[in-house]
């Protein structure tokens, strides 16, 4: 995230050492400590979030493509049952005739 060398954290630890003095900088240092824990643990929960709404997006569109397959599929198997069906009304009504006769 950042790029922060050795030395540059050194010299912001004696500017704090400095500032904020000897007997305090325990504390400060631990307050930043939690800080920066809480702030770690936020930002892994909202990259978790979007990660979920991006499979959420995915699990979407896969319903919706599965959806289509499946009506088309559908129309595909009533237009072959119709015409089934049409053959042996046909038939029988052909059977029918020649039973008739």
């Amino acid at each position: 995230m950042f790029d922060v060398s050795f030395s540059e954290i050194l010299v912001i630890a004696i500017v704090a050492l400095v500032v904020i003095g000897p007997e305090r900088l325990p504390k400060v240092a631990r307050m930043l400590g939690l800080l920066a824990g809480r702030m770690q643990r936020y930002v892994s929960t909202v990259k978790a979030d979007i990660d979920r709404e991006l499979r959420m997006d995915e699990l979407r569109k896969l319903e919706g493509e599965a959806k289509q397959t499946m009506a088309s599929v559908e129309s595909q198997v009533n237009a072959e049952a119709s015409k089934t069906e049409h053959s042996i009304k046909a038939v029988a009504d052909q059977t029918s005739d020649t039973v008739k006769t």
